[in-house]
């Protein structure tokens, strides 16, 4: 940092200082809000003052912004959704995978008795069908944590 310059700890804090004075002389200032002293110490860590980052491509760059504005929130804020999400562990899988999953269990459910030279009744085929529509979700998440370690 060059000489002279405020970290954005600084910079926020002197504004809150400011802003209470203004308030104290009759000054209202509706947009930002000044920190209470009963705020706790938790509390003040709790501000987003700390910056990460990451270099894009101008591509990369491009489809993270259209991304992040089809689901109609800022950009920042969705990288920041994901990385948390992904430190959390709480990541969801892909709806596809969960039907990829079901897929692969009804063929190998399917097939090998017929290879096996065996009938399949439609009322076990569909109740095959039950139990794969049960089990394709639970099988996902535990391949996406084994994927995950």
């Amino acid at each position: 940092m060059h000489h002279g310059a405020l970290d954005s700890v600084s910079v926020i804090w002197r504004f809150q200082v400011h802003l209470g004075a203004l308030e104290k002389c009759g000054v209202r200032v509706a947009l930002l809000k000044t920190r209470n002293d009963g705020e706790s110490a938790g509390d003040r860590e709790a501000l987003r003052v700390f910056p990460v980052t990451a270099k894009f491509t101008k591509e990369e760059r491009k489809a993270v912004t259209d991304f992040a504005r089809l689901r109609g929130i800022a950009r920042g804020q969705w990288i920041r959704d994901v990385i948390l999400s992904e430190l959390r562990g709480d990541r969801k899988n892909d709806p596809a995978l969960a039907e990829i999953v079901g897929v692969r269990l009804l063929l190998v459910n399917v097939l090998r008795p017929l290879v096996a030279g065996q009938r399949l009744a439609p009322e076990a085929f569909d109740r095959l069908l039950d139990e794969i529509s049960t089990a394709k979700h639970d099988l996902a998440d535990k391949l996406g944590l084994e994927t995950r370690r």
